[in-house]
């Protein structure tokens, strides 16, 4: 059983940085992709970013200005670095591990906080 186990959310305030970290229970280049998405109270989940195996990195819209994916391929970990935060981040981050071969099968973490205030 895949587990993506994630840490790193909290309250900062706007204009802050922060890295979310997700470790996976396998070796993360066994996915096609590992990355986030984000869901606001009330509203749907959304791509932030991803990272896929052989490296590249791509964002949703608007994201790749102050959000960074990268990865660590010994720690089984992937990174998501947010910088210069605006309360409209404010949002349950998901990790989000992306397997399968024929079909797409998709992993989620437990989802991590992460509010900016003013």
């Amino acid at each position: 059983q895949v587990q993506l186990r994630q840490s790193g959310g909290g309250t900062v305030q706007v204009g802050e940085s922060l890295r979310l970290s997700c470790t996976a229970s396998t070796d993360i280049l066994s996915f096609n992709g590992v990355g986030w998405y984000r869901q606001a109270s009330g509203d749907k989940r959304t791509f932030v970013g991803t990272i896929t195996k052989d490296g590249s990195a791509y964002y949703g819209t608007g994201m790749s200005g102050r959000f960074t994916v990268s990865r660590d391929n010994e720690k089984n970990t992937v990174y998501l670095e947010m910088r210069d935060l605006e309360t409209s981040d404010t949002a349950v981050y998901y990790c989000n591990a992306v397997g399968g071969t024929l079909s797409r099968v998709d992993y989620w973490g437990e989802g991590t906080l992460v509010t900016v205030s003013s």
